[in-house]
């Protein structure tokens, strides 16, 4: 399998299981509260090397216990964890995610020390980046970390696959230039281009302006629609498989995942596509975020 790099955040996940989000004014009781190991950067990187991948990882945590739980599930399944930073004077960071019935869920990010990971220090592990196959980034950490990778995996000739979430509208266009694929679900896309993403061809219509901005290639996830690959060429539907979701916490970074693995490998991006689905496929019918993670023996079973 291929050598991956992850630059992103790592946070606790304080996950609530609700029968229904509560309204405005509304105080509702909960069923239960886990605290499971989470953050995207972190999602993307142990989901990557428990498929089997060999996994570096770039971010922050605190020097608190919850950052030495989150470094410790990195190591279980490999992943070098040398460029992650620890900062005694900034706390990990925390997701307070609600999960209803049906498996939806909200969450909200307390940041932490995922937004102390600078450019400098990005700089500093290019190392990561010569031997890395793929570069994989989100935007839970400064856009200037996010920004830096993406030039140099760019001048580096490194394929640079960017997870826009959380959505930001005004993001620098030199990004865009430097960013092979970009990986929006239909709501970061209409963030990200404001234009509508409510049907098929609004879809393909809104990513076609991010290929204008210099991505080479738009990866839409549509939960459980699917997906959708736009391209100079055209575009690609691709359904999802059915299932019964409990818990959709880590479906975007479970596909981020298996996409950045099977293109590492150098298959193309429509069969990473359909591998990427597999793995999503498996992880919403499981709780939590890394702990929904499967093997590469169970994708391949789907």
């Amino acid at each position: 399998m291929g050598n991956l790099l992850v630059i992103g955040s790592l946070n606790m996940d304080m996950v609530i299981n609700v029968s229904q989000m509560p309204k405005k004014g509304e105080t509702i009781l909960a069923k239960e509260i886990n605290y499971i190991p989470g953050g995207k950067g972190a999602n993307q990187a142990y989901a990557m090397a428990k498929l089997g991948a060999e996994v570096a990882m770039i971010g922050c945590v605190g020097a608190d216990q919850n950052g030495m739980k989150l470094l410790q599930n990195l190591q279980s399944v490999k992943v070098d964890t040398k460029g992650i930073q620890i900062f005694k004077n900034e706390p990990t960071g925390i997701a307070v995610i609600a999960v209803e019935e049906t498996g939806e869920n909200s969450i909200i990010v307390v940041s932490g020390a995922n937004f102390m990971l600078k450019k400098q220090w990005i700089m500093q592990m290019q190392e990561y980046i010569d031997k890395c196959d793929v570069v994989i980034a989100q935007l839970e950490t400064p856009i200037e970390s996010v920004c830096a990778v993406a030039e140099l995996a760019k001048q580096k000739g490194k394929m640079m696959l960017l997870d826009p979430a959380p959505a930001i509208k005004d993001l620098p266009k030199t990004l865009f230039q430097n960013v092979s694929i970009i990986k929006p679900n239909e709501t970061e896309l209409q963030i990200l281009t404001q234009r509508p993403t409510t049907t098929e061809q609004e879809i393909v219509e809104a990513a076609k302006t991010l290929l204008q901005k210099g991505v080479e290639k738009v990866v839409v996830t549509l939960g459980e629609k699917g997906a959708i690959l736009v391209t100079e060429k055209g575009h690609t539907v691709f359904a999802s498989k059915k299932v019964k979701a409990i818990d959709t916490t880590a479906a975007g970074d479970a596909f981020t995942a298996g996409l950045a693995l099977k293109l590492s490998e150098g298959c193309s991006c429509e069969q990473a596509i359909e591998f990427a689905i597999k793995v999503s496929s498996i992880v919403v019918t499981r709780k939590g975020a890394q702990t929904s993670i499967p093997s590469y023996e169970e994708v391949m079973k789907v």
